[in-house]
């Protein structure tokens, strides 16, 4: 797939809950191997968003299109993690009672029960792999530790490992360096560009440092809708853009 290629297309999407638009007549795309943010204040719609590409919350109107062809509204969330889309969440899923390494061979074999999983002989190539993004992540010296053991930023990591061990071709995550002090937060930001020279990544964030640090593209939610859309310098110089942020004390 070329650079440029769109690899989600959102259209028209309006997601309302008891009438309340949370997300209101968006239209934006995602770029194969770019790091794209979402930002914009509280309540303007970006988790929102997440959840209707990986299938929790189904749209009023509208269709997002993955590599153009799957509408992914019209699937489970099931389907949509089979076809290559993962999600980090917030709240931490790591098990804190086997180590790193038997974490990250979990995540690899994840599509089978958990019993089985335990008791599956990984193949030579998914070892190497597992190896391979220990490395990436800084963990591979730490990796018969449990989770436990870890800071704060290296347990974010761990969790982004587990999620790339299921070779998804485009990650979502939702605030990745909330509670991170910068070192921490540069670290992510070295480790998502990393990652986006295989894949495409959905970030969103309140960190703004991050965002200027990290972003390809940026798009500002504002009430649901697209306020602007761009690289960083551009947005954050759009007079509509610092209003929304500064008319309600930053974030």
């Amino acid at each position: 797939m070329d650079h440029m290629e769109a690899v989600l297309n959102i259209k028209d999407l309006t997601v309302s809950f008891d009438g309340f638009k949370a997300v209101n007549n968006l239209n934006t795309s995602v770029k194969n191997q770019d790091i794209h943010f979402f930002i914009g204040p509280n309540g303007a719609g970006k988790t929102t968003l997440l959840d209707v590409i990986c299938g929790r919350v189904k749209p009023f109107v509208g269709n997002i299109l993955f590599e153009d062809q799957k509408d992914l509204t019209k699937l489970s969330e099931h389907e949509i993690v089979e076809l290559g889309i993962g999600r980090k969440f917030q709240a931490p899923s790591v098990f804190t009672g086997i180590t790193i390494l038997e974490n990250m061979e979990l995540a690899v074999v994840k599509k089978r029960s958990l019993f089985a999983s335990l008791f599956s002989k990984l193949t030579k190539e998914q070892t190497e792999y597992i190896l391979h993004i220990l490395q990436t992540i800084g963990l591979y010296e730490k990796r018969y530790e449990t989770p436990i053991s870890l800071s704060h930023g290296e347990k974010q990591w761990l969790e982004i490992g587990m999620l790339l061990a299921q070779q998804p071709k485009l990650m979502l995550l939702d605030e990745p360096v909330a509670g991170m002090g910068r070192k921490e937060t540069e670290k992510t930001g070295a480790l998502l560009k990393e990652i986006a020279k295989e894949r495409s990544v959905v970030v969103v964030e309140h960190d703004m440092e991050f965002v200027r640090e990290c972003a390809s593209t940026v798009t500002v939610l504002h009430e649901g809708a697209l306020l602007d859309q761009g690289k960083m310098e551009e947005v954050q110089n759009n007079p509509k853009v610092i209003e929304v942020y500064l008319g309600r004390g930053g974030e």
